[in-house]
């Protein structure tokens, strides 16, 4: 009996160290950064076993045979529809060399060029959002189409419910592209029925279920936040379908704080392409609706830049690098999460040695503790280098936005942390006109005005066991 367990343990011993060493060649096989693969080498040898099965769920970009296939086809359909539909500006952009290098590297990428739109407005509050979106949606006349990644019942959110509803009964064809691990609440609630039995289709993205983990990715997200009505009224911006008075209350960080950009024209029109997009991969259905006839002249320029698995590598991280490079006077940074890769935090101290004064906003509490204690680890290095940190205390600041030299912005989905990087599927305005940048300088303003300076003396007085707890998250980071 003995000589029985003596082998069994022998061979159960063999066993692990050779799955071990398969992970281990395979998560350097990927090629994946080095942070990343670090990370990962991490978990794998301090979870034995726990470990490297976790990373075969969660290690790899992996969306699945029959998404990964949509993906790929969809490619040059919706390329090929927007270079069709759209006519870039006549001459250059307003911005100079900034706005013209991002430009010019967004079109040669993905043929993404500059879209033209009548005018924007930027909506700051949840009051004047649900009520401008239910307003919308009342007026629709032939559709309505609508992605987010939470969508949570409650308030004004059952508010906008009901206009979908009354607009499905009147004709209007209602669709709704809602990320299944966000939207438990909704999915397990009354609504969801609701909305069907009203007519609205209504599609769970990217669907979690256990089964399918060895197959395929389960934590990929769909990320962004996106309404467009009739192809011609389009919504973006940060801010999930949630009531903030209901929303995550037991977090008690405050009200989250957001945005959504409201614009008219043409733009809407591109931005309803990538709803055809994400539609499409989802459920096989193309919808990728013809260019209106007569479209209005424009002088007003942005572009639309979809991020995530399958829609041409790490382009939004390209975008942002090349922003932080190119920027000669200010940077100033709206995140809720801030654990940037390697390159863009380089990137934003360097920018802050040579003089260009960049701002980083971040709430002063956090619905997340792990990513709270990664941000930590990068305030000092950043603080040394001449930046500046700012504790926002209206809230939960959830605005993403990035504003250079007064001349580019960046709004849409995108936290500044490695998922939203590398893994989500997000969506980003690139604004070019002056009107839209002076918007967010003033939006960014104000949130400074209600923020705390962290001064770098009194961040290093910080316990000893915070720091331990900050380089522990650090290691951790690339896979937050």
């Amino acid at each position: 009996m003995d000589y029985i367990e003596h082998i069994l343990g022998i061979a159960l011993i063999v066993l692990y160290w050779l799955f071990t060493a398969v992970v281990t060649l395979r998560v350097l096989g990927k090629r994946t950064p080095v942070s990343v693969t670090l990370s990962w080498l991490l978990v794998i040898y301090i979870l034995p076993v726990v470990g490297a099965a976790l990373y075969l769920m969660l290690g790899e970009l992996n969306l699945g045979r029959q998404r990964a296939r949509r993906a790929e086809e969809m490619v040059e359909p919706f390329l090929s529809s927007i270079a069709e539909d759209f006519q870039g500006p006549r001459g250059s952009l307003p911005g100079g060399s900034l706005v013209q290098g991002i430009h010019q590297m967004l079109q040669q990428r993905l043929g993404l060029g500059a879209l033209g739109y009548e005018q924007m407005s930027l909506l700051d509050n949840p009051d004047a959002i649900f009520s401008r979106l239910c307003d919308d949606v009342a007026s629709a006349q032939s559709s309505v189409h609508l992605e987010t990644y939470i969508w949570f019942p409650g308030g004004r959110v059952d508010t906008l419910s009901e206009a979908l509803i009354a607009a499905a009964a009147r004709g209007v064809k209602v669709s709704l592209l809602i990320d299944h691990a966000g939207s438990r609440a909704f999915f397990r609630s009354p609504w969801r029925k609701r909305l069907i039995d009203a007519g609205i289709e209504v599609v769970p993205a990217l669907p979690v279920r256990l089964w399918r983990a060895l197959a395929q990715r389960i934590d990929l997200r769909l990320h962004r936040k996106l309404v467009v009505i009739d192809g011609r009224i389009a919504y973006s911006g940060s801010m999930n379908i949630a009531d903030p008075r209901f929303f995550k209350k037991e977090a008690k960080v405050g009200e989250w704080v957001d945005i959504m950009l409201r614009l008219e024209g043409p733009a809407a029109h591109g931005l309803d392409k990538v709803f055809a997009w994400d539609w499409e991969v989802e459920t096989g259905l193309r919808r990728l609706a013809p260019a209106p006839v007569s479209p209005p002249a424009c002088y007003k320029w942005l572009s639309v830049l979809p991020s995530g698995p399958g829609t041409g590598g790490d382009l939004i991280g390209q975008a942002v690098l090349s922003s932080i490079y190119r920027a000669n006077d200010s940077i100033t940074i709206s995140t809720p999460y801030f654990v940037p890769s390697e390159a863009i935090f380089d990137a934003l101290c360097q920018a802050a040695r040579r003089g260009v004064r960049v701002k980083v906003l971040i709430p002063q509490r956090n619905d997340s503790r792990m990513v709270s204690w990664a941000s930590r680890a990068y305030f000092e290095r950043l603080l040394q280098s001449g930046g500046e940190i700012y504790l926002f205390a209206g809230g939960l600041l959830h605005t993403k936005a990035m504003l250079m030299d007064d001349q580019l912005a960046l709004v849409g989905s995108v936290n500044l942390d490695i998922r939203s990087l590398q893994l989500n599927f997000e969506l980003t305005l690139t604004l070019f006109s002056p009107e839209a940048c002076a918007s967010i300088r003033r939006l960014l303003d104000g949130y400074l005005q209600d923020s705390t300076p962290l001064e770098l003396e009194r961040w290093k007085q910080r316990s000893r066991a915070a720091r331990v707890l900050e380089r522990g998250m650090f290691f951790l980071s690339p896979l937050l």
